[in-house]
């Protein structure tokens, strides 16, 4: 089964641990000695601890190893991964975890069989391996393991979008009367009596010309409006949204644990805070 390095398998580890994070604690053994820090760990497919990657600093010699995780206890109040036993000679034997190390099934044996009980009756047989062969290294104790955690409310603010209103905007027609001013010439016949200027003179016979059925032709015309429409662009309207911002407080009552410890017997009792990592 292929190992994972934890935030490769999963990248927001620290919120699933509650804002616990492994990779930050020191390594010491059960007597108090520091022997290194947890660099990172190895999980499987299924999301279990396998190993942890130690950065160890014991007796001069520095060097990353692999520590199966049954052989750790993690106090995560105060900060430290415990080990319990681990020799120099065990280190010197171990591999040295490179960066780019392939974690095979070769590989795992070397780190096992430095840690194996020499009483141990197992047998290591390649293709029938699996971890539960071998509680000792590789099983959860949830006695050294439990993590008792305290929870509070958050407030979590998101937003929602709501309709609040619509516009529509269109068009229709009017209608209306207008008027235009054409100015037009109309075309009249006056007829005029006038006096002549030879009244009174007498016409000779032979100049007296009497004609019957004389006329005399006028045309006359007038000028009458022609009217027609024509279609210009008036004006142009451009339709839009703007976004308006504005901050609103909103508020809730949480709700966060606190926590209880009851003694019972004269006893010596520490307490870390997480936040300043100094004992109250």
């Amino acid at each position: 089964m292929p190992l994972h390095k934890l935030e490769h398998f999963d990248p927001s580890y620290r919120e699933t641990f509650a804002g616990d994070d492994i990779k930050a604690l020191e390594l010491y053994t059960e007597g108090g000695q520091r022997v290194g820090s947890v660099a990172d760990v190895l999980v499987d497919d299924d999301g279990r601890f396998r190993y942890l990657i130690i950065d160890t600093s014991l007796d001069f010699i520095s060097k990353k190893i692999l520590l199966p995780i049954g052989l750790s206890r993690i106090d995560y109040s105060a900060k430290r991964v415990y080990v319990d036993g681990l020799s120099k000679q065990q280190v010197e034997n171990l591999p040295d975890h490179k960066e780019d190390a392939i974690v095979d099934n070769d590989y795992e044996e070397k780190v096992r069989s430095v840690f194996r009980s020499s009483i141990s009756s197992m047998t290591y047989d390649r293709d029938t391996y699996n971890y539960q062969q071998e509680p000792a290294l590789y099983g959860l104790n949830e006695q050294d393991h439990q993590t008792f955690k305290l929870y509070e409310e958050r407030l979590i603010a998101n937003k929602q979008r709501i309709k609040t209103g619509e516009v529509t905007v269109g068009k229709h027609i009017e209608t209306e009367t207008a008027r235009i001013t054409v100015p037009i010439q109309k075309e009249r016949v006056l007829i005029e009596r006038v006096v002549p200027t030879e009244a009174g003179k007498v016409v000779a016979p032979n100049e007296l010309q009497f004609q019957e059925g004389e006329v005399a032709r006028i045309e006359v015309y007038e000028e009458t409006p022609e009217i027609h429409k024509e279609a210009f662009v008036r004006e142009e309207v451009r339709v839009k949204k703007v976004v308006e911002r504005d901050t609103v407080e909103v508020q809730d009552s949480i709700r966060r644990e606190e926590l209880d410890v009851d003694t019972v017997g004269n006893l010596y009792l520490q307490e870390n805070d997480p936040t300043t990592d100094e004992a109250v």
